[in-house]
């Protein structure tokens, strides 16, 4: 509470999705992380759950920021993993040998092992995760008056964790937005491989 007994500004003095929506028809304003805000443009209901099986977000290349590379160089042959595409880095795609967790061209992510489980997530005690792959399946750019989370249009059709849960992803942004994308010139995460 302020002095004069009023709620604090939203996203001060209470935890991320406490406090923190706008009213009306404008998109709400949500600080992520202390002075970084995101404009929401999704439903603040929408919950969301990883379910196994799905793999969807695998199934795409992932594009890897500066930051992203360093933390993967620990724990993979980058001259492996990665490929160049368009000026940018992403974890290659590989032909699977197996119906399951593949795209329609029978690819997916280096690191989708046959059991559908990333292998970074396996031999990682610390649960780290390329900034893209944590952001599944929301998609960030940005815009005018700041940076815009919304839901990627083929996760609607695709993503399996869509309304499967109560976990709401408003609640959750931290989990979602890794503090790099504020860093980014382009966080626009609709580009694949």
């Amino acid at each position: 509470m302020t002095e004069q007994g009023e709620a604090p500004p939203a996203g001060q003095g209470s935890p991320p999705g406490e406090n923190d929506v706008a009213t009306g028809d404008e998109s709400p304003r949500i600080e992520v992380y202390p002075g970084k805000e995101v404009v929401v443009d999704f439903d603040p209901g929408l919950t969301f759950e990883c379910v196994s099986e799905c793999t969807w977000c695998c199934q795409h290349g992932v594009l890897l920021y500066g930051k992203d590379l360093i933390e993967l160089a620990s724990r993979a042959n980058l001259s492996e993993t990665t490929t160049d595409f368009r000026g940018e880095k992403f974890v290659t795609r590989e032909p699977k040998d197996r119906e399951e967790h593949v795209a329609d061209d029978g690819q997916a992510c280096a690191f989708l092992g046959d059991d559908g489980l990333c292998q970074l997530h396996l031999e990682d005690e610390h649960d780290w995760k390329p900034t893209r792959c944590s952001v599944f399946p929301l998609a960030v750019s940005r815009e005018a008056d700041g940076l815009h989370v919304g839901i990627r249009e083929s996760a609607h059709d695709h993503c399996e964790g869509l309304g499967v849960s109560d976990r709401r992803v408003i609640d959750e942004l931290q989990a979602f937005l890794p503090e790099l994308l504020w860093e980014l010139e382009n966080p626009d995460s609709e580009r694949v491989l």
